[in-house]
């Protein structure tokens, strides 16, 4: 039978395990996809935890997962536009990629560009969409200074890049291990920690007109004492803080759609875009996926592969 990630209560890694279910059988409007390849996130870790069991709580046994990519399977009646056999990209909202096999929305998914590898095209929906979302919402552009913090991670080493795109100055926070890397991508790297504050208005001449947020732990108190705009900051993580300080908060779900899915694999494809795959590892080692995840020292996506 085929295999899928599945956890029956909240809790830390060890409520992980790989269960036998039935094949999914798709119904009117889905296809039915063989995954390749499914990246993990942090917030789906959190998830796991319990941490948003008020937001989104979970239903048990529950599954988890929402990027993946694949090659269609099955397709269901009505669906258009997509053959058994299609290589795509996509995503779905029932916490169930890390699997053999899931049940996608046909409008959830596009076809999987030749440039554009396995890992990569799995890994490209959560943190992708995220940060496509955040470079979007603080209106990075030309000429303008732009901060992220986390700067190496899944959604902050695609923020980087994105806002290079959009043609701003990036500072990027990050931990000296990862300089090179956003330096070899036309972001200037600062090491975050004590006197971070004074480093970055150094390596901005003085100015920051936009704070994007991956990491949490203070960077959105960071970026008003730098005297970034209210409306220019933008965090993903820290809601408490954009609670009291009304900064934004767009994030994936500003930014879930195939349209953007497909923009992004294209700026892969084109070679504008890389996302940094830190290491893959089988479905069956998704504990050990998930703990490397959690020390939160990750440049780019840990992926699972079927």
């Amino acid at each position: 039978m085929p295999k899928a990630v599945r956890f029956d209560g909240y809790g830390d890694i060890d409520v992980l395990y790989l269960a036998d279910v039935p094949r999914p059988v798709p119904a009117a409007g889905q296809v039915l996809v063989g995954v390749k390849a499914a990246a993990i996130n942090p917030g789906e870790a959190a998830i796991r935890k319990g941490v948003y069991a008020q937001r989104w709580p979970a239903t048990f046994p529950s599954g988890e997962g929402s990027d993946l990519a694949g090659i269609v399977a099955e397709l269901g009646a009505g669906v258009d536009g997509f053959a058994v056999g299609d290589e795509v990209v996509g995503y779905t909202d029932s916490r169930a990629s890390h699997a053999e096999y899931v049940l996608v929305e046909q409008e959830h998914l596009v076809h999987r560009p030749g440039g554009v590898p396995w890992e990569v095209a799995g890994s490209l929906y959560v943190a992708g969409t995220t940060a496509y979302a955040a470079v979007r919402a603080v209106s990075a552009g030309s000429g303008e200074t732009v901060v992220v913090s986390g700067a190496a991670g899944g959604v902050g080493s695609l923020a980087v890049q994105l806002a290079r795109h959009a043609g701003a100055t990036v500072i990027g926070l990050a931990s000296p291990p990862n300089h090179e890397w956003l330096a070899g991508h036309g972001v200037i790297p600062v090491s975050y920690g004590d006197g971070v504050a004074d480093r970055i208005r150094q390596a901005a001449d003085g100015r920051v007109d936009a704070f994007i947020d991956t990491f949490g732990s203070g960077y959105v108190d960071l970026a008003l004492e730098l005297g970034v705009p209210v409306d220019r900051i933008d965090t993903i993580i820290d809601f408490a803080a954009a609670q009291r300080h009304g900064v934004k908060t767009d994030g994936n779900a500003a930014g879930a759609s195939a349209r953007v899915l497909a923009e992004l694999a294209a700026l892969v494809d084109k070679g504008i875009l890389e996302v940094p795959i830190a290491r893959v590892y089988p479905l069956t080692e998704v504990r050990e996926a998930y703990r490397e995840l959690e020390q939160r020292h990750t440049r780019g996506k840990i992926v699972l592969r079927p």
